[in-house]
């Protein structure tokens, strides 16, 4: 029988995602974010503080589902034709560069008794929060410009990493057994992948068209469907299910054009951002341990996490991407590439339910994320200045091979 608290609960969880933006809008001077108000709204309404609201099964699978569109449309925006070269070599060598310093980091604080595991702080140390960004970025206009396509790559390839790691190395007792599963995900999406980039029978893509203005919505029903079914492929074969969000996303860019894209698109943005990903940033909040976050302890580790985010993803930045960006650039990308959430959350919570990370620094960890959605953003941002400082309206300060600067 349904939880009776479900409805209630599920009404107070869509106001706070209403006022979330409203809120945003009075204090739009301030640039804060709109989800750090959805996250710190689900704080209030919480069990932990005002009570209106709690985590039902009903409400957690809204958030799970949040969660996947949210890794969907940070795979859709991928386009490989965009990004590939230059951006996503040093996206690739930057993200492994700073693997080594988060473990490195994270090896030290063991050390020191600041953490139990070098591997779980230092793969939250990794992350980065595109699906957070995307949004900031879109209503900024900086995804179209060169700017944005380092920022794209180095993002995508942050958010991505991290997965196929959590899938390696904490999903089971057997690393050789879960490589040998990702490779199965793997090769079964490439499949996928070149069937999505076949040229489609005009006939089902005239079905399609006609469908998409009608309530039968039947586009927008297949894309859901082509990512429940990634999700379950993934569960099966024991791959984290957010690489099968993501491998959606993905999917789905190679299978449309940009004609069709340009009609899709506001639908699928209405049911994730309008819907199910504010929701799952709210239940965010209203998960977070206000009580562990309020002890001194985790107080005290808070700042510390946050710098260390920007130290394991920004150094890499600064250094690989002289002779491709300019220094104002370079520190706008290790800002934005500091961003750290979602992952952040999933790899706490599996380190406390292994007990293999300290409540303190779970917490910490989730304080600093939340910080680092309001912080570096805003510091980037202010940092770039107006649209042509990124390369749009006409100016074009990115050179990809000497990295000289041009008018």
């Amino acid at each position: 029988m349904e939880d009776p608290s479900s409805p209630a609960s599920l009404v107070v969880i869509l106001a706070a995602a209403v006022a979330a933006p409203v809120v945003a809008e009075a204090t739009r001077r301030l640039r804060v974010p709109g989800v750090l108000f959805e996250l710190v709204l689900g704080v209030l309404i919480g069990p932990q503080v005002l009570g209106w609201a709690e985590v039902t099964p009903f409400v957690a699978s809204l958030s799970a589902l949040g969660l996947a569109f949210l890794m969907f449309f940070a795979g859709y925006e991928i386009d490989l034709a965009r990004i590939r070269g230059a951006p996503l070599n040093l996206a690739v060598q930057a993200w492994v560069a700073s693997l080594v310093l988060g473990f490195a980091v994270a090896g030290v604080l063991v050390v020191d008794g600041f953490a139990v595991s070098d591997l779980l702080v230092g793969l939250a140390l990794t992350t980065t929060a595109i699906g957070t960004l995307l949004p900031m970025l879109r209503d900024r206009g900086i995804l179209p410009t060169p700017l944005g396509s380092y920022v794209l790559a180095g993002g995508s390839v942050g958010e991505l990493g991290p997965i196929v790691a959590v899938t390696l190395l904490l999903s089971g007792d057997s690393p050789a057994r879960e490589a040998a599963l990702l490779v199965a995900f793997v090769v079964v999406a490439a499949g996928a992948a070149v069937l999505a980039a076949r040229p489609q029978p005009p006939r089902v893509l005239e079905m399609l068209r006609r469908h998409l203005t009608t309530s039968t919505q039947l586009p927008v029903r297949v894309v859901v469907l082509l990512l429940g079914a990634m999700v379950l492929l993934a569960f099966e074969l024991g791959v984290d299910h957010l690489l099968g969000a993501f491998t959606a996303g993905m999917l789905l860019r190679l299978a449309i054009r940009p004609d069709q894209a340009e009609r899709l698109d506001p639908k699928l943005e209405a049911l994730g951002f309008g819907f199910l990903i504010p929701v799952f940033f709210v239940v965010s909040g209203m998960r977070l341990d206000v009580d562990a976050l309020a002890d001194p302890a985790a107080m005290a580790r808070v700042p510390v996490f946050l710098v260390l985010f920007l130290v394991v993803r920004g150094l890499p930045v600064l250094l690989l991407y002289r002779r491709h960006l300019d220094a104002r650039q370079r520190s706008v990308l290790a800002l934005l590439q500091a961003t750290a959430l979602p992952l952040v959350v999933v790899i706490t919570a599996i380190g406390l339910h292994t007990g293999r990370m300290l409540p303190e620094n779970a917490a910490a960890l989730v304080g600093a994320g939340m910080l680092s959605v309001l912080v570096y953003p805003l510091a980037g941002f202010a940092r770039l200045g107006g649209p042509a400082a990124s390369g749009a309206g006409g100016e074009e300060v990115v050179t990809i091979e000497l990295g000289e600067e041009r008018p």
